[in-house]
């Protein structure tokens, strides 16, 4: 990716950046898990993909454009054996967690599968990774740590969001996910690599049977 212009910012500024990135990445996600009945869970991430997004564009440096770099920079041999792993870690924990749910949808729903498949990248991965790497990185960088902890708190953060489902499965799950597309953004460079990545990990997902666990209408909360 190439080099954005960095912004400078006096210690008031980032006072604010940092009360505003606990505000979004962490109160609210957990606001939403602990306050939010199951069926407001879309709405209110709806709304808050949408703050995010506008904290994006008004980002002082940040070009839609710059999305476009570096989108090729990854290899077929690579995403096939992701693809592979990602589709036999799936089925083997579907079959010892859930064994009734594994390819449900596959076999009985081929056709809301299909849908999902479509959807999924476009309605879920995409608006993810601009708020959780391109915000986050990008907005952020001047209050994050170094190094291998800012991908770390990445991950963290990403399961968290994740935490209306209350599931160690998710949150386990996630927070991989979350050091994997953190990786494909950051050392590949590479937005749309990102992007691919969660969207074929998303999609495994659901064809698996593990959708069940990221379906609103299963939740149970533990208190």
């Amino acid at each position: 990716m190439k080099a954005n212009s960095e912004w400078s910012l006096s210690a008031p500024n980032q006072q604010w950046l940092r009360l505003e990135f606990g505000l979004f990445f962490v109160a609210v996600p957990i606001l939403i898990a602990v306050l939010f009945p199951p069926d407001w869970m879309f709405p209110s991430l709806f709304t808050f993909t949408a703050i995010g997004i506008a904290l994006l564009h008004f980002t002082p440096g940040f070009a839609w454009a710059e999305l476009r770099y570096n989108w090729r920079n990854w290899s077929w041999l690579e995403l096939v054996v992701f693809t592979v792993l990602m589709a036999g870690f799936c089925t083997a924990l579907v079959l010892i967690t859930r064994p009734g749910a594994a390819f449900s949808l596959l076999i009985h729903r081929p056709e809301l599968l299909a849908f999902i498949w479509v959807g999924y990248p476009l309605a879920s991965a995409l608006p993810q990774e601009l708020l959780f790497r391109s915000l986050y990185f990008r907005r952020y960088q001047a209050i994050l740590p170094s190094g291998r902890a800012a991908y770390l708190l990445n991950a963290a953060l990403f399961s968290l969001a994740h935490l209306m489902y209350w599931s160690w499965i998710v949150a386990v799950m996630t927070f991989g996910g979350g050091l994997l597309f953190s990786w494909a953004y950051r050392k590949r460079g590479s937005f749309f690599y990102a992007v691919l990545l969660h969207a074929i990990a998303g999609n495994i997902i659901f064809a698996a049977g593990l959708g069940v666990y990221f379906y609103s209408g299963n939740v149970q909360r533990p208190f």
